[in-house]
C-alpha cells in the first residue's frame, strides 16, 4: 500500500511484518497532540468500529513530536509491535496520520462500520516533508455558494490530500457571502440575485431562478476552527475596488453618483466600480475589522482584479478626487485604493493578499501577490521583492475544461489535462535562487461560474486536484505515469468518501450539460489575450 500514497513519499521502504487494527489497539500521545489524537480517533472509528482509546505506552499507535523533522515533516514507521507517527510538530504529525489512513483499505474511508474487513496495515518506514508552505485551494463560494456543510466536506478531502491553505472568495458582483454586523444590507440585499446566466457566451439565458445563501459569523467561526483543527488556514477576500456590484446593489452610495444597482445576475468583467470617497474607504475598513476579528490568518485578501477604469475615467468627480489626491492616472488610482486597505491591514499585523493586478500603478512593499495571469505576475512580484502564491490560469485553473470532447460540461478556456496540472511547478524558471524564495508556494483555483452543485465541483476538481496536490508537495518534476499508477487505488478512496470526479474515459451521462454554450478557446487565443493584459506590469 505504500506504492499508492497521494501525494507520494520521498522515502517509502516496506518491511516484512505489518501490524493489524484492533479491539484491543489504543492511541498515544503527548497533551501537545490531543487534537491530533482526537481527529485520528473520529477518521478511524466510523469504518473500523473499534474504541481505539487514549492509551499510555506503546503497543499501538503513537503519536510523538520529533523537533528534528521540518515542521511539516513527519515519518510513519509500521512493525508487528505497532504504529509510531512522528512529525517536526503537530501538523507534521497529523499529515503522518493521512499517510496511515492511506495504507489502510481505501473502505477505512467509509462513515459507517465496515464488516468482513481486516484492518490491516503493512510493515512500511515511510518519511518526507512538503516542498512549499502554501499548497492551497481558492475556493468561489459566490457565483454558486456552497452550504457550509459542504465547506467542511471540501476542507476534509483537502485534508486528505496535505494541502494546507483555503482561499475563501467571499465576495463579488455576484453575491455577498458572509455577514457583516455593522453593514447588515451586505446580505440582506447582497447575497441574492434573481436569476444565473446558463452559459458562457455573452448571448446564453438566464434561468429566472432565484440563488443565494451566506455564512453567519458563527458560521465562519465553525468553518475556520474546522479547517484549524486539521492544520489548513483560511484566508478571506473580500473584493474591490472591481467585482464589488453586490456591494453596491445593498449600498448604492459607494458607487458613482446617480446609479442604481441589482446583483449581478450575469458572468465576466463587470463596469461598475467603487467610488474612491473617504466614507468609502471607510466602509471597506470596517468590513475588514470584522473580517479580522473571524480570520486568524496572516494573509487578508483584498482581490484587485479585472477593475475597469472606464467609469472613473468618465466621471467628474472621481477626476477631481484624483486632482485632490495628486494621482496621475486610473491605474495609480488603484493603486491608491489598494494602498489605503494595505496601510489598515497592516496596522492590524496582517498582511495584504491580492491578485497580480494590485502590481499595476505599484505596491505596497508587505503586499503577497498570488500570479493568475500566466507567470508574469510571479515573475514581476519576485523580481521587485514580493512574496508569491501562484496559480497560473494555464496550469490550475480547475474550471477550466478537461479534454476537448464534446461531452464536457460547459466547457471553458483551454484544455486542461490532469498531465498538464502534475507538471506544475509555482517557481518560474526565469528566477534566480534569491528571487524563487519569495514563491510561497501554489494554489488551484476553483471558480464556481458553471458549478451550481457541490456534485459539479466534484466532477470538475477531481481528480486534477490530486494531481496539484502532489506537484506542490514534491521536490523535482515527479512521474506521471507513477501517478496514474498510484491514482487507480487513490479513486477508491475518493468513492468511498463519494467523490463524484471526473473517470478518465470523460463524465457520465448525469455529468454532462447538454445545449448548454460554453467559451471554448485554443491555447494560442489564451496566450496572446494573457500578453494583451499583463503588458503594463512586464514594461
Amino acid at each position: 500500500m505504500v506504492s499508492t500514497l497521494v501525494p507520494a513519499a520521498a522515502l517509502s521502504e516496506t518491511g516484512e511484518d505489518g501490524f493489524v487494527l484492533d479491539a484491543s489497539t489504543g492511541i498515544a500521545a503527548s497533551d501537545e497532540l490531543e487534537g491530533v489524537l482526537t481527529w485520528l480517533q473520529s477518521a478511524l472509528r466510523p469504518a473500523t468500529g473499534l474504541p481505539l482509546h487514549r492509551r499510555d505506552g506503546d503497543g499501538g499507535i503513537r503519536l510523538a513530536i520529533d523537533p528534528a523533522l521540518a515542521v511539516e515533516g513527519f515519518r510513519v514507521e509500521v512493525g508487528p509491535a505497532g504504529v509510531r507517527i512522528e512529525g517536526g510538530s503537530a501538523a507534521g504529525v497529523f499529515a503522518g496520520c493521512q499517510v496511515l489512513l492511506q495504507l489502510l483499505p481505501p473502505s477505512v474511508y467509509r462513515r459507517a462500520r465496515v464488516t468482513g474487513e481486516t484492518w490491516r496495515i503493512p510493515g512500511v518506514r515511510v518519511q518526507d516533508r512538503p516542498r512549499f508552505g502554501w499548497r492551497g485551494v481558492m475556493l468561489d463560494v459566490v457565483r454558486h455558494f456552497m452550504p457550509k456543510h459542504d465547506v467542511l466536506r471540501f476542507i476534509d478531502l483537502m485534508a486528505m490530500h496535505r494541502l494546507n491553505t483555503l482561499h475563501l472568495h467571499l465576495t463579488d458582483d455576484q453575491g455577498w457571502r458572509i455577514e457583516i454586523r455593522k453593514y447588515p444590507r451586505l446580505t440582506e440585499v447582497g447575497a441574492w440575485r434573481h436569476e444565473t446566466q446558463v452559459g458562457a457566451s455573452r448571448e446564453s439565458p438566464t434561468d429566472g431562478r432565484p440563488h443565494g445563501g451566506f455564512y453567519t459569523q458563527d458560521d465562519i467561526r465553525e468553518i475556520v476552527q474546522y479547517a484549524a483543527d486539521r492544520f489548513i488556514a483560511v484566508v478571506p477576500e473580500i473584493e474591490s475596488p472591481g467585482h464589488v456590484q453586490a456591494a453596491l446593489a445593498a449600498y448604492p452610495e459607494l458607487g458613482l453618483a446617480g446609479r442604481s444597482y441589482d446583483v449581478f445576475t450575469r458572468w465576466g468583467i463587470n463596469d461598475n466600480v467603487l467610488n474612491v470617497e473617504e466614507s468609502t474607504v471607510d466602509f471597506f475598513t470596517d468590513v475588514l475589522d470584522e473580517v479580522m476579528e473571524l480570520f486568524p490568518s496572516s494573509y487578508i485578501g483584498v482581490g484587485g482584479d479585472e477593475c475597469p477604469k472606464d467609469q472613473w475615467h468618465e466621471d467628474p468627480r472621481t477626476q477631481e478626487r484624483m486632482r485632490e489626491l495628486g494621482v496621475g492616472d486610473e491605474e495609480q488610482l488603484q493603486a491608491w485604493w489598494i494602498g489605503r486597505l494595505d496601510q489598515h491591514i497592516t496596522s492590524r499585523g496582517r498582511r495584504l493578499f491580492g491578485w497580480d493586478e494590485i502590481l499595476e500603478g505599484g505596491l505596497a512593499a508587505g503586499a503577497t501577490v498570488a500570479s493568475w495571469r500566466g507567470r508574469a505576475g510571479a515573475l514581476v512580484a519576485a523580481r521587485r521583492g514580493h512574496d508569491v502564491v501562484s496559480c497560473p490560469d494555464d496550469l490550475v485553473y480547475l474550471d477550466y475544461r478537461q479534454s476537448d470532447s464534446p461531452d464536457e460540461p460547459i466547457p471553458v478556456s483551454i484544455v486542461l489535462s490532469l498531465e498538464d496540472v502534475y507538471g506544475f511547478d509555482p517557481v518560474p524558471p526565469e528566477l534566480t535562487e534569491a528571487e524563487a524564495r519569495h514563491v510561497l508556494g501554489g494554489q488551484a483555483n476553483v471558480w464556481t461560474e458553471h458549478m451550481d452543485s457541490p456534485r459539479t465541483v466534484d466532477y470538475l476538481v477531481f481528480p486534477r486536484l490530486c494531481a496539484l496536490a502532489e506537484a506542490l508537495w514534491r521536490e523535482g518534476p515527479g512521474d506521471f505515469g507513477d501517478f496514474t499508477r498510484r491514482l487507480a487505488t487513490h479513486l477508491e478512496r475518493l468513492d468511498a468518501i463519494g467523490v463524484e470526479y471526473r473517470r478518465s474515459s470523460g463524465p457520465l451521462p448525469w455529468q454532462r450539460r447538454p445545449g448548454i454554450v460554453g467559451r471554448p478557446s485554443t491555447r494560442e487565443e489564451r496566450e496572446a489575450y494573457i500578453r494583451s493584459v499583463v503588458a503594463n506590469i512586464v514594461s
